[in-house]
């Protein structure tokens, strides 16, 4: 697969699946825009690839995201991959502030993204849109009830604006990823402990996290031309965990 002379914008990228679509994309030959609200650590990731750009952005903020798309002269494929949880608790215990931070990053940033996007693709002629949902969309884990329901959103929104776009010639999928090894792993467990690293494994037939290659790896594909009939679908990457 090559993306030479295609732009690659990915949301997230200074770390975890984020950097690993990076290092991916780059590799086959990408123009990638590295997005991320931690600047020290984006400049750092897109320094390490020749044709890589950072540029700083909060995904949940409309202005913020007006100005990365202004600085962009196209977008050819857009990887809505910023993410964030809330820490494990029944649902009434989660604060009125968590549920508003975690829907304004996981869902609220793809209406943004969309928005912004979606014009400079139509006039390309066709584009790409990849969400990183999760698992967790689909087969939810007790005490996360709210984060599940963003990712669910997620997967929801990518039917949807596969079914609206597709006349465009614009494909959007998704990517379910099982628990990974990425910085929201401790926040998902509650506490970064073997014992609860095993009772996490356990629920993986495969028998361990996603790492950033696996998500790197099925991300390059459904971005593609091999993947020209393929949008509206959510590919679990979660090594049997939805079984």
């Amino acid at each position: 697969m090559t993306f030479k002379g295609q732009t690659v914008v990915i949301t997230g990228g200074a770390s975890g699946f984020g950097l690993g679509m990076v290092q991916k994309f780059s590799e086959n030959r990408a123009d990638v825009i590295v997005v991320d609200i931690n600047t020290a650590l984006g400049e750092k990731v897109a320094g390490d690839f020749e044709k890589a750009q950072f540029i700083r952005c909060d995904v949940s903020n409309s202005e913020s995201v007006r100005s990365l798309f202004d600085q962009l002269d196209k977008v050819d494929i857009l990887i809505n991959n910023a993410g964030i949880t809330h820490a494990p608790a029944p649902a009434e215990e989660i604060s009125e502030e968590d549920f508003d931070r975690v829907f304004a990053v996981n869902a609220k940033s793809v209406f943004l993204t969309a928005k912004f996007a979606i014009p400079k693709m139509k006039a390309a002629g066709g584009g790409v849109i990849l969400n990183i949902a999760s698992t967790a969309g689909v087969s939810p884990r007790p005490n996360l009830s709210w984060y599940n329901a963003s990712k669910g959103w997620m997967i929801t929104a990518t039917k949807s604006m596969a079914v609206e776009l597709a006349p465009y010639k614009i494909r959007v999928n998704a990517i379910n990823p099982v628990a990974g090894e990425t910085p929201l792993l401790s926040a998902f467990m509650g506490e970064d402990t073997p014992e609860n690293r095993e009772r996490f494994i356990k629920t993986i037939p495969i028998g361990r996290f996603s790492t950033p290659d696996d998500i790197a790896n099925a991300a390059c594909f459904l971005c593609s031309s091999e993947a020209d009939m393929i949008t509206g679908i959510a590919m679990e990457v979660d090594g049997g965990r939805c079984i």
